[in-house]
């Protein structure tokens, strides 16, 4: 399953990654630099939805597109953040609080899986609010224009501290979830140690 059509489109999102980088040193004006990103941008996040479309459709879902669907997306979004803070079009310490969030929940889910408690701290409707108020925020901030009379950056700006606020909030939200096991673990431990 590395190669069916969902999979090559979530591959597409790596992929994107020095494509995005890569338009801010192309020789031309920065107005078509910011509209090529924005617009690559868009189309690469729009195959986050597609790829999943398209695996149900067709009956390709596999435990290795689950697996690369959510980190392509991380990768995409914490690059485009590392660009705009690059740019001096975001806030160092909020593209850290999403990127740390994104690192810390990650690890999160993993060692619950492990445990066999992965439906504790599943995908819920805040963490998907955080995630699309970035997907919206991020092409405003690559934009950096004027955007049918309102201004993308300042727009943008104003959204993405709404994604760190709600990055935080579904951070706390998931820790909250996964404290019973985290104590029910660490007692195990403590106890054994205690026998030893």
């Amino acid at each position: 399953m590395f190669w069916t059509l969902p999979t090559i489109m979530t591959w597409t999102r790596i992929v994107a990654i020095p494509l995005i980088v890569g338009v801010f040193y192309l020789p031309i004006a920065e107005p078509m630099r910011n509209l090529i990103a924005t617009v690559m941008f868009i189309v690469f996040a729009a195959t986050d939805w597609l790829d999943g479309f398209l695996a149900r459709k067709l009956n390709q879902t596999s435990a290795f597109g689950a697996f690369l669907d959510p980190v392509a997306d991380k990768f995409l979004v914490c690059a485009s953040l590392l660009v705009l803070v690059h740019l001096n079009r975001a806030d160092v310490f909020v593209a850290l609080i999403i990127i740390g969030r994104e690192i810390a929940i990650s690890a999160l889910r993993e060692w619950m899986a492990q445990i066999g408690a992965s439906r504790s701290v599943a995908v819920n409707f805040l963490g998907k609010l955080k995630t699309m108020v970035q997907m919206i925020a991020i092409p405003l901030l690559l934009f950096h224009d004027s955007l049918f009379g309102f201004d993308a950056s300042v727009l943008g700006a104003w959204m993405i501290y709404v994604a760190a606020v709600l990055t935080l909030w579904s951070m706390i939200y998931y820790m909250k979830l996964a404290w019973p096991q985290i104590r029910e673990r660490a007692n195990v431990v403590s106890g054994a140690r205690t026998q030893k």
